[in-house]
């Protein structure tokens, strides 16, 4: 999917709401654990009730990796699911990669050719070889660590590096890399009141914004901060979501709740 795709189905749906697909099997219906494949069709029933009110889907891979082949197999499933009855949702793996340049190809080779995501989460830590080889797909997109919304993140990422913060170094130095138009960076939303620094660096890059919702992120700072031309956001919502009920009703659940939050991102498109 192009960013300009993206950019429609945002306009077309009034929403950039993104669900993370983050499925334990502790907290799924009951029901649904004497099924051959809970995960799956815990997924299955969530995107059908809510692929209308959303334009992506997330799923944290170490929510599969966690359930060895038969999870990995739920996320294969999943994604060839959406990408065959919705095509329209951005699908983003959110699996965190990022190593030397040849072990990088074949990460990215994994998500962007076997499973074919749309995108993926890396880690810039290990610099430049270690995230061109994801950029190397020109029709996907690479999505950079850059302001996490974790406690930790003042650990190393708002530390000072010759007088300029890390994350800001991150940001500008990516933008040098090869098809750097391909990549969207992560800024959680428990840290809004960076978003305007972020955007003097980057104005019309998507930002991935984990943190709304369970971990107390507003949604109204991140847009007043954040927010680009383009709507320039994807706000993510996982538990709040597809946690809502525990009962034969989950799907419904979850899509009231999406709801909430779609007509709250309509208002806000709407005075644009």
């Amino acid at each position: 999917m192009t960013t300009q795709q993206l950019i429609e189905q945002i306009q077309r749906k009034k929403s950039f709401l993104c669900i993370g697909l983050d499925v334990d099997l502790t907290k799924i219906p009951e029901h649904l654990l004497q099924l051959e494949d809970p995960i799956f069709e815990f997924n299955k029933a969530i995107i059908d009730a809510t692929h209308d009110l959303c334009v992506s889907y997330k799923p944290n891979t170490a929510f599969y990796e966690a359930y060895g082949i038969k999870g990995w197999q739920s996320l294969q499933k999943t994604i060839q699911y959406i990408n065959k009855n919705y095509p329209e949702i951005f699908t983003i793996a959110d699996a965190k990669r990022g190593d030397i340049g040849n072990t990088s190809s074949m990460y990215a080779k994994a998500f962007f050719e076997d499973l074919n995501f749309d995108s993926i989460t890396v880690a810039p830590y290990m610099g430049k070889d270690s995230i061109e080889p994801f950029l190397a797909f020109h029709e996907k997109h690479t999505i950079l660590l850059a302001l996490t919304s974790n406690e930790g993140a003042f650990d190393f990422q708002t530390k000072k590096v010759e007088e300029i913060e890390l994350y800001k170094t991150v940001i500008a130095t990516s933008q040098s890399w090869h098809n750097a138009q391909n990549l969207m960076y992560v800024v959680g939303a428990t840290k809004a009141e960076y978003f305007r620094e972020i955007r003097k660096l980057i104005p019309d890059s998507f930002l991935l914004v984990p943190g709304v919702g369970a971990q107390g992120g507003s949604l109204q700072e991140v847009c007043n901060f954040g927010m680009s031309k383009n709507i320039g956001l994807l706000v993510n919502s996982s538990r709040g979501i597809i946690y809502a009920s525990k009962g034969a009703d989950f799907a419904e659940k979850a899509r009231e709740e999406a709801m909430k939050i779609q007509l709250e991102m309509q208002d806000i498109v709407n005075t644009l």
